[in-house]
C-alpha cells in the first residue's frame, strides 16, 4: 500500500490552485441518468472518489469517455438498474444513484452504500429510503440488498427532520420525473445543491428555491443533457487556508470562490490570521500570535465539518485553550488521539467535543489516516511536526485530493509518496 514520507519544518510560499468540487462531481454523474442524452462535464477532479462514481456508470451500461479537459457520458445504453455491491462498498455517494435510476426505470437494486471509517455501514440511509417511500416506491430490504420500485413517483411535501446535503439531492434528482409538484422543507443550503439545481433547470427541469430551506421540483416528463461545468472546491479551499495558517506561510489559494468561506474567514479574523481575498483568489499572510477560538460546526453557511479536522490542527497551534464541537458526524473526533501520540494537549469530552490546549510542538509518528477529512490532517500536522512522519492507508487521502502530494511538493513541502 503507497504511504507519505513527511518531513516537518519545509518553508512554505508560492500558488495553488482548487481543483473541481468533489461533492458536486458526486452528484452530477448520477444526475446524467435522469435524460437519456450525453452530458458533457468539464473540471471534474481527477480522484478516486470521482473514478468509482464512473466505474459505476460504466457497470451500469453507459458509455464514459475522458477528453482533454471534459467526460461525457452517454446514459441511452443502460442496461440495467442493480448497483454493482463491490462498488457501491467503496463508495458513499453510491446513494446518489438510487434517485436517478428509480425516477427513469421505475426499480433499483443495490446494497447498504460503503466508504471510509465514517461511512462504511454507520451512516444510516433511513432519510433516502423514507424519501423514496414518500413519492410512492415500495421499499424491500433482503439478501442484504434493498429493492425500491415505483410504477409512477409522485410529488409528496416532505420535511428533513435532520438537515442533509445528500439527502436534499438525493430527492430532487428523484422528483425531477415525478408526476405534480415535491416540496422540500428544512432542506440543506449548500452551493453544491445550487449548481445541480441550475444544471438540471437548463435542461429542462422545475426547481425552485434552491439554497434556501424550501426547494419545489414541479414533476416535467423529459429532461435532455448539456455541459456543466463543476465549480471549485470550496473545502479543498478552506483545508489550503488553513494549512498557510498553521505553517504561518503566505499562501495564494487560485480559482476558488472566497465567498463561500465566510465562517472559516470571519474567525480568522477574530484569531489574528491575516488575508486578502477577491472573487477568486485568497492569500494568507503571514501572522504573528494565533488566538484559541472556540468552533462549532454546523450546517452550510455555518463551519463546515469537512474543515473541522484541519482546523483542530489549527488550535494545537493557538495561544490558550478552545472547544471544538463536532456536530454531525459522531466519530470525526476520534483522530485527535493520533494528535496526542504526536504531542498535541487534547482532551476528549465525549464523542462530539474535545478541549485543545496549546500551542504545542508536534513531532514525528507512524500514522494511518482513517478518512478522507482526518488524513489530510495528518499531512497538514506532518508539515509542522518536527522529524518525519510517516501516513499510511492514503487512498483514504486520494480520495479527495488529487495529486496532493506533488501540489505540496511545489509550495516547498518535503513529502514523498512510497508505493
Amino acid at each position: 500500500m503507497p504511504k507519505f514520507i513527511i518531513n516537518g519544518g519545509a518553508e512554505l510560499s508560492g500558488t495553488i490552485a482548487v481543483k473541481g468540487a468533489k461533492n458536486a462531481g458526486l452528484k452530477i454523474i448520477p444526475a446524467s441518468i435522469l435524460s437519456s442524452e450525453t452530458i458533457t462535464i468539464y473540471n471534474l477532479p481527477d480522484i478516486e472518489d470521482i473514478s468509482r462514481s464512473l466505474d459505476i456508470m460504466t457497470d451500469l451500461g453507459a458509455v464514459v469517455n475522458k477528453g482533454s479537459d471534459h467526460y461525457t457520458i452517454d446514459t441511452a445504453s443502460i442496461s440495467h438498474t442493480t448497483i454493482n455491491e463491490a462498488l457501491a462498498n467503496k463508495l458513499r455517494a453510491s446513494i446518489m444513484f438510487v434517485g436517478p435510476l428509480l425516477a427513469r426505470f421505475g426499480e433499483v437494486k443495490f446494497p447498504h452504500p460503503g466508504g471510509c471509517v465514517i461511512g462504511a455501514g454507520l451512516r444510516p440511509i433511513d432519510l433516502f429510503l423514507e424519501g423514496f417511500e414518500a413519492m410512492g416506491a415500495s421499499v424491500e430490504f433482503k439478501e442484504n440488498h434493498y429493492h425500491i420500485q415505483a410504477k409512477q413517483l409522485r410529488g409528496c411535501n416532505y420535511f428533513f427532520t435532520t438537515v442533509s446535503v445528500t439527502g436534499t439531492e438525493s430527492l430532487i434528482l428523484t422528483a425531477v420525473l415525478a408526476k405534480g409538484i415535491t416540496t422540500i422543507n428544512n432542506s440543506a443550503m449548500e452551493p453544491e445543491i445550487v449548481a445541480l439545481a441550475d444544471y438540471l433547470n437548463s435542461v429542462g427541469a422545475k426547481i425552485s428555491g434552491a439554497g434556501s430551506p424550501t426547494i419545489t421540483i414541479e414533476g416535467v416528463t423529459k429532461i435532455g443533457a448539456g455541459p456543466f461545468t463543476t465549480l471549485p472546491d470550496r473545502i479543498e479551499a478552506g483545508t489550503f487556508a488553513i494549512l498557510a495558517a498553521v505553517t504561518n506561510s503566505e499562501l495564494t489559494i487560485s480559482t476558488c470562490r472566497p465567498e463561500q468561506l465566510q465562517s472559516l474567514l470571519t474567525i480568522f479574523t477574530k484569531i489574528g490570521i491575516p488575508y486578502e481575498a477577491d472573487k477568486s483568489n485568497l492569500t494568507i499572510k503571514k501572522h504573528g500570535i494565533i488566538k484559541a477560538y472556540d468552533m462549532k460546526t454546523h450546517e452550510y453557511p455555518g463551519f463546515p465539518t469537512d474543515l473541522q479536522s484541519p482546523y483542530t490542527i489549527l488550535m494545537t497551534q493557538a495561544q490558550g485553550s478552545s472547544i471544538i464541537h463536532e456536530t454531525i458526524y459522531d466519530r470525526r473526533l476520534l483522530f485527535t488521539d493520533m494528535l496526542t501520540q504526536m504531542g498535541a494537549n487534547i482532551i476528549m469530552c465525549d464523542p462530539h467535543r474535545v478541549v485543545i490546549h496549546g500551542p504545542t510542538q508536534l513531532h514525528g509518528r507512524k500514522l494511518t489516516s482513517p478518512d478522507l477529512r482526518a488524513g489530510i490532517s495528518m499531512v497538514i500536522a506532518g508539515l509542522i511536526a518536527k522529524g518525519t512522519t510517516e501516513i499510511d492507508n492514503i487512498y483514504q487521502i486520494d480520495r479527495g485530493y488529487e495529486n496532493i502530494d506533488q501540489r505540496l511538493k511545489s509550495l516547498g513541502a518535503d513529502i514523498t509518496r512510497i508505493n
